[in-house]
């Protein structure tokens, strides 16, 4: 068995029995469970906490994964590693608190990670899609594309990917609700990280549908050509042209994947202003 604690006051919590029974029997909101992961919220002293227990996938959810040429997720692994790298380069996202595995059976590894809540966030995805019909300020936007492309330009570089990286996953610092979400301390953390990928490079396939799924996801806000422009050079770092000229083979497949992603979800094809 391993067991780490990074917080005395969940240590305690998990110290009373056996954690994996404690974890097991915990008393709160299911607020997900899917694929033999279940996350649920709950509170000890008033403060609230998450924790997603992994009971196994079992084989047929491995080889079906492996048949599609997907990586199966089978414990809490990957998201307490993909929390600790990124608090090591500077990006914002959840605390883990504590992280336990048992068992040697990849198809049936019981594992659990601990999170503190995150209060006073809202959604990237909430906060953009009233833009087409109540637009934020200029530099408000602007904050707002930046910080996304940077978060992402800040991830893929130091060899993570995300897997999901939609707008719902992206959460905004609002300590005054959302009508308080200002451009000049606008700050963005990046969550649901089970699916997260570490090694010492991106691959490019792993880029493009980090990228992709940002762009799927921004479909319908309103985007301009000038905001795609804006999101580019943040998340390069390079002068428009070179990227457009150097980079082009690269966008255009990023395009063509949110294209997929969007006649899929939605059964008709995505109004675009930007032409890869």
């Amino acid at each position: 068995m391993k067991l780490e604690i990074m917080d005395a006051h969940i240590g305690e919590w998990l110290a009373n029995d056996d954690p994996f029974e404690t974890v097991g029997a915990v008393q709160g909101t299911i607020v997900r469970s899917k694929e033999g992961r279940t996350t649920t919220r709950f509170e000890l002293d008033g403060q609230g906490y998450y924790v997603k227990h992994h009971k196994g996938v079992g084989w047929g959810e491995i080889v079906k994964n492996l048949v599609r040429l997907r990586l199966p997720v089978i414990g809490a692994a990957n998201e307490w590693y993909a929390i600790d790298h990124l608090h090591r380069i500077g990006v914002d996202t959840l605390e883990g608190l504590a992280y336990g595995q048992r068992g040697w059976n990849p198809a049936h590894t019981e594992s659990f990670v601990v999170t503190r809540e995150l209060t006073r966030k809202v959604k990237l995805s909430e906060f953009c899609e009233r833009w087409p019909t109540q637009a934020p300020s200029a530099k408000l936007r602007r904050a707002a594309i930046v910080a996304t492309a940077e978060l992402a330009r800040a991830m893929h570089r130091s060899g993570m990917n995300h897997r999901d990286l939609y707008l719902c996953h992206f959460l905004i610092d609002a300590p005054n609700g959302a009508g308080g979400i200002q451009a000049d301390n606008f700050r963005l953390c990046i969550v649901d990280l089970h699916r997260a990928q570490l090694r010492a490079a991106v691959p490019r396939r792993w880029l493009v549908k980090d990228l992709a799924s940002i762009y799927f996801s921004a479909m319908d806000i309103g985007l301009t050509r000038r905001d795609i422009y804006r999101f580019l050079r943040a998340y390069t770092g390079e002068p428009l042209r070179h990227t457009l000229n150097e980079q082009a083979s690269l966008w255009r497949q990023v395009r063509q994947r949110a294209r997929q992603l969007y006649r899929r979800d939605h059964k008709r094809d995505a109004a675009e202003v930007f032409d890869g």
